[in-house]
C-alpha cells in the first residue's frame, strides 16, 4: 500500500480540487462514478488531468436530496477510498458524519470537507482534532431567504464553526472556510458572495469556492447542467481573484489551465 499523501495548504497559486462523487444521486453526474473500477480510472484521469487534490463524497447534498445512513455511506466509500489514496496525491472526504471522518481519516484521507462547518455532527470537530487533519468549513442553511443579508449570515455562522474549532484543538492553519455557492441562497445571493468573495478573508482563513455546474450558472447561461462548463471557469477564475485559494470542480483540466495561466499573468513570467 502506498503512503497516504498529506495536504499542505496553497501557499502560491491556487490547488485544483477534483470531484469524485460515488453517489447514484448527485445532481451533475450521479450514478457515472458510483462503481469502483469506474470511479478509480476517473480519479487517475483527474490527477492525469492536473489535480491537486480529489473530493471524494457518497452522499449528495442538493438540494432535495435524500438523507443516507451512516453504514450505507461507508459502503459506498470504502471499496473505492484506499485505492484512490493509494495513487498517492491528498484525499480530501466530503462528509458532514463524524464517524465517517475518522474511518476516512484512518483510512489515509487528508482532509475532511464538511458542508455543515462542524455545526451538523456535535462530534466532528473532536474528531477532526484528533486525526490532526485540515477541514473546510462550509457555510450552508436549510433553505433560501432573500430578505437576509447574506454575507453578514455568512459571518455569524463562520464565527461559530471558528470557535468549535477552536476549541477543540484545530489549529488556525488547519482550518478553512467555504461561503457555500448554492446551499440556502437565492441566485443573487450567489452572486452577491462571488463578487464580494474578498471580504471573508477577514477571518484570516484560505477560502475554498465551488461553484461547479450549479444552477447560478444554468441560470444565467440557460443551459443544463452538462453545459456549463465555461460559465463554472468564469465563476472559478473571479473567485480566485477575489481571494479563493481551492477551487472544487468537475472538469480538472480546463481548470487547471486557467489557474495556470492566472499564476503566470500574476509572476509575470512563466512559472513552469
Amino acid at each position: 500500500m502506498a503512503k497516504a499523501a498529506s495536504y499542505a495548504l496553497p501557499t502560491r497559486r491556487a490547488h485544483v480540487m477534483g470531484i469524485l462523487n460515488v453517489t447514484p444521486d448527485s445532481f451533475s453526474d450521479g450514478g457515472r462514478f458510483s462503481a469502483a473500477d469506474v470511479a478509480l480510472e476517473h480519479a487517475k484521469s483527474m490527477i492525469a488531468e492536473g489535480a491537486d487534490l480529489l473530493d471524494v463524497g457518497a452522499e449528495s447534498t442538493r438540494p432535495g436530496s435524500t438523507p443516507v445512513e451512516l453504514d450505507e455511506e461507508w459502503a459506498r466509500l470504502a471499496p473505492i477510498l484506499e485505492p484512490v489514496i493509494d495513487l498517492g496525491i491528498p484525499v480530501s472526504i466530503d462528509t458532514y458524519k463524524a464517524e465517517i471522518a475518522r474511518r476516512a481519516g484512518s483510512a489515509g484521507a487528508a482532509l475532511v470537507n464538511d458542508v455543515w462547518g462542524l455545526q451538523k455532527d456535535p462530534a466532528m470537530a473532536d474528531t477532526v482534532a484528533e486525526l490532526g487533519l485540515p477541514v473546510v468549513m462550509m457555510h450552508n442553511r436549510d433553505e433560501a431567504d432573500a430578505g437576509i443579508d447574506i454575507l453578514a449570515d455568512i459571518d455569524r455562522f463562520f464565527e461559530i464553526s471558528m470557535s468549535l474549532a477552536d476549541r477543540a484543538g484545530i489549529p488556525r492553519d488547519k482550518q478553512i472556510l467555504d461561503p457555500g455557492f448554492g446551499f440556502g441562497k437565492t441566485i443573487d445571493q450567489n452572486f452577491i458572495i462571488l463578487n464580494r468573495l474578498e471580504t471573508l478573508k477577514k477571518h484570516g482563513l484560505p477560502i475554498l469556492a465551488g461553484a461547479s455546474r450549479k444552477r447560478m450558472i444554468g441560470a444565467v447561461l440557460g443551459v443544463e447542467t452538462d453545459e456549463r462548463l465555461f460559465g463554472s471557469m468564469a465563476v472559478h477564475i473571479t473567485a480566485i481573484q477575489n481571494g479563493a485559494s481551492i477551487i472544487r470542480v468537475h472538469d480538472v483540466r480546463p481548470h487547471a489551465d486557467c489557474v495556470r495561466m492566472l499564476e503566470a499573468t500574476r509572476l509575470e513570467r512563466n512559472p513552469a
